[in-house]
């Protein structure tokens, strides 16, 4: 048998975020036959440290700032000699792309957590990205994603390669069935959810002037997440007296309120891949997305699982709304769409997969 195959992933921590989610879930995958998975953190945090499976070293740098932690991540890499580094986010991918020659032996991959174009704004962050075909693989979510590495970083097309992000189905379906109706809903009221990070990007003040347009309607928004923008947007909803508007802050359950609602809404202005909208699916729940840059049309099959529309234009989307809310869906329909396209197995197999292929590249 030959030698296993070490590769080391490296993350900021282990707080419950999409990049976390992903790797910690990669780590427990990978065959054991043919891996030896290690997790360096900058900070051993975060609630996915209960989800990793003990065999899985955790190589804890303790650095509070991702320029610090530099040095010490060489460092690791020269110590333990791994097969692949396999960097899982942003910034680090940024930062890192330029040291990569130091380690002929080592092969480099970068995991893109954004449409960058749109997401890195720092100018000194821009600057490493002229470094980034030093990556033998660059791995892309989705289509948007690739394509504005190409086009405004110039990395060579044959090194990206593309991956959506998986919905793991056992965990859902575990939340559902301690799913129960949320006090918040209304009888003969039709109720909408919303989620994200309270944010400008996630796009929320379009939605409550979206629903400005929906006031003398019996439909309710749930809006869930928090966020900087939290205060602006308690206020924007005072001041265009929406009474049928609620903020629920983060919920420990959010498959809860996706479960029940007649209708989930991303708003967003742009996204990566956006995997909330992966859960609705997942819980059967049909979505109305807003026509952002970020898969959402790689997710959304027309009239199946969902539909897009131009959120800026707020009396079409609220006329949408209710075009929506007066059909009804099959429900199973909804998931088998999300199902058959990102259930973990066919996405985890695709991870594997490019991870021996990169072996074999000289």
């Amino acid at each position: 048998m030959n030698k296993k195959i070490s590769v080391i992933f490296i993350l900021p921590d282990l707080e419950t975020g999409g990049a976390e989610r992903i790797v910690t879930t990669i780590a427990n995958h990978l065959s054991r036959d043919r891996f030896e998975p290690k997790i360096l953190l900058l900070r051993k945090e975060g609630g996915y440290l209960n989800f990793l499976k003990k065999d899985v070293e955790i190589i804890d740098i303790n650095t509070e700032r991702i320029r610090h932690s530099l040095k010490p991540i060489l460092k690791e890499i020269y110590r333990r000699k791994p097969d692949i580094v396999f960097s899982g986010y942003g910034e680090v991918n940024a930062y890192l792309s330029m040291f990569i020659k130091l380690f002929p032996k080592t092969k480099f991959i970068a995991r893109e957590t954004n449409v960058v174009s749109q997401h890195v704004t720092k100018k000194e962050i821009k600057f490493f990205y002229h470094f980034y075909n030093n990556y033998q693989q660059i791995i892309a979510q989705s289509d948007d994603m690739m394509h504005d590495l190409v086009r405004n970083f110039k990395v060579n097309r044959s090194k990206i390669v593309k991956i959506n992000n998986p919905v793991d189905f056992e965990f859902i379906d575990e939340k559902l069935t301690i799913s129960r109706k949320p006090e918040s809903f209304k009888y003969n009221y039709k109720n909408v959810v919303a989620i994200g990070n309270l944010s400008a990007r996630k796009g929320f003040d379009n939605l409550l002037k979206v629903f400005s347009r929906l006031k003398n309607e019996k439909i309710l928004l749930h809006i869930l997440g928090d966020g900087r923008d939290r205060e602006i947007l308690h206020q924007m909803k005072d001041f265009l007296g929406l009474k049928n508007v609620f903020f629920h802050g983060k919920q420990e359950n959010p498959y809860e309120f996706l479960k029940y609602a007649d209708l989930f809404i991303l708003s967003s202005r742009y996204e990566g891949f956006p995997n909330v909208l992966l859960e609705a699916g997942a819980c059967g729940t049909y979505s109305l997305a807003n026509n952002c840059p970020g898969g959402i049309n790689e997710i959304i099959q027309h009239e199946t699982n969902g539909e897009i529309s131009d959120i800026e234009n707020h009396e079409d989307f609220s006329q949408k709304i209710m075009q929506i809310l007066h059909r009804s869906y099959d429900h199973d329909a909804i998931k088998n769409s999300i199902k058959s396209r990102f259930s973990k197995e066919i996405i985890l197999d695709n991870y594997e997969k490019v991870l021996l292929d990169l072996m074999h590249k000289k």
